[in-house]
């Protein structure tokens, strides 16, 4: 796609009422940077890491910002912030604590030369992840991206030529990877105390609170997010992904917007001056949070973006109702499922091996009542059953973001479950995803080799 069509996207993007937000074998990040920085990274490989930030939202200021300084500031510094809206990355600066310098997306290369990072964290709104991420490359710096890496095929073509053509690395922050229980999962299956995996299931609920939040935003348009199976259901491809070690092969589902969107009998353009607001059990008050007050409501003049938005906006495509199968290149089957609009918030795993079965409950919020993150029952066709409890950790996500953020910038950190993901990993689990829709709006299955062909070498 040309500049200038990716420009008039952008407008395209700010008129209709979203934004960017700061709401992504792979070896700990030395990344080298543009200039002398690959010769100061050589020399001195236990300097900190230059980091320069694109997206200044809700995850973008708090996890790759504040809570990043706070955490990992003997290893990484901030130089620069940048985001489509500069009231919202001038907010991010006063949060952040940092006197750094901020600007606005069309001077994101300004940014890149003037402060020489090692490395930019994109954390936009997920369609534009890849063109920050090919511009980060192309300009001699590594890219770390948040989930999803790309929305559509040509995203995942380019940033695997870019990868290829400047030499630099990407880093995909799966941080799901990283929960106490996913680790648990993918220890028994290394153990091999199943055998040989025939099939695996997922199924994915999303409670009326968490749920409901993707449709007030603009994940709930499909040209900004890909759809939840892209943007939500990334973390889960990816999960099976590394979990299975193998890659995805073909892809059928079903899905709608059979909750949200226009399911609704009344609805306003926000909860802000609703008139159904005594009606509506999803009327939400952001007015009573004040981070979001000044994260957006205070920088609405730049971009018109609502951040409060009706959940039940007729413009609403993104589904809330899926259910996927994939077939994997070693013949493994996937069930997958995710539904947005459950009482209750949590998870369903299990895989059928040839010598048993294990299955897992990850618990999130009520109604559950156990000591735990995760109940795990490991049955064998012609042996015992044992259950036992996976705790949460502490932190956000449980403490997988902390985990995450160790293992790329704190040197020596030992990666035994390969949990570092890269540009490959980013791409499949985006592709899944892509595929899925696909199969949805057309019916077929898809192969995911007729969407992008990725070379076998290629880094994980």
């Amino acid at each position: 796609m040309s500049h200038r069509k990716r420009e008039i996207d952008r407008r395209q993007f700010v008129r209709e009422g979203s934004t960017l937000l700061a709401a992504s074998a792979v070896l700990p990040l030395a990344f080298p940077g543009p200039g002398d920085a690959a010769q100061d990274a050589a020399q001195d490989p236990s300097r900190r890491r230059r980091l320069a930030l694109v997206g200044t939202g809700s995850r973008g200021s708090s996890t790759w910002g504040r809570s990043l300084v706070e955490s990992h500031s003997e290893h990484v510094e901030l130089v620069g912030l940048c985001d489509i809206n500069r009231k919202r990355a001038e907010y991010a600066r006063r949060y952040i604590g940092l006197d750094l310098p901020v600007y606005e997306a069309r001077r994101f290369e300004t940014m890149v030369r003037e402060t020489r990072p090692d490395a930019v964290i994109v954390v936009t709104t997920d369609c534009f992840h890849a063109d920050y991420v090919v511009a980060a490359l192309d300009l001699g710096c590594d890219a770390i991206s948040e989930k999803p890496l790309a929305t559509e095929v040509g995203q995942c073509r380019a940033i695997l030529e870019a990868e290829k053509r400047s030499g630099r690395r990407v880093i995909t922050t799966f941080n799901a990877r990283h929960g106490a229980a996913s680790e648990e999962i993918k220890k028994v299956l290394m153990s091999g105390e199943l055998g040989r995996i025939i099939s695996a299931e997922f199924h994915e609920y999303l409670d009326v609170e968490h749920g409901a939040s993707y449709f007030r935003r603009w994940h709930g348009k499909k040209r900004f997010s890909g759809s939840l199976l892209v943007h939500k259901a990334s973390h889960h491809f990816d999960q099976v992904n590394w979990w299975l070690q193998s890659e995805p092969a073909e892809v059928h589902a079903f899905g709608g917007v059979e909750f949200y969107g226009g399911n609704g009998s009344f609805r306003s353009p926000r909860c802000r001056g609703c008139a159904f607001r005594e009606q509506c059990d999803f009327h939400w008050d952001i007015m009573g949070s004040p981070r979001d007050v000044e994260l957006y409501v205070e920088c609405e003049s730049e971009d018109g973006y609502f951040r409060d938005g009706c959940v039940w906006d007729n413009a609403i495509d993104t589904y809330d109702a899926m259910t996927v199968e994939v077939r994997y290149d070693d013949g493994t089957l996937l069930s997958y499922s995710l539904n947005a609009y459950m009482p209750y918030e949590g998870q369903s795993i299990a895989f059928n091996g040839e010598k048993g079965r294990l299955d897992v409950r990850v618990y999130d919020r009520q109604p559950w009542e156990v000591e735990g993150a995760a109940e795990l029952r490991l049955t064998k066709i012609f042996g015992d059953t044992k259950t036992w409890v996976v705790g949460r950790g502490t932190g956000e996500h449980g403490g997988a973001d902390r985990k995450l953020k160790d293992s790329l910038f704190v040197p020596g950190t030992a990666d035994p479950l390969e949990q570092r993901a890269g540009s490959r990993a980013g791409v499949l689990s985006s592709l899944v995803g892509i595929a899925a829709r696909t199969s949805i709006e057309t019916g077929a299955r898809v192969r995911i080799d007729e969407l992008l062909e990725i070379p076998p070498a290629w880094p994980a």
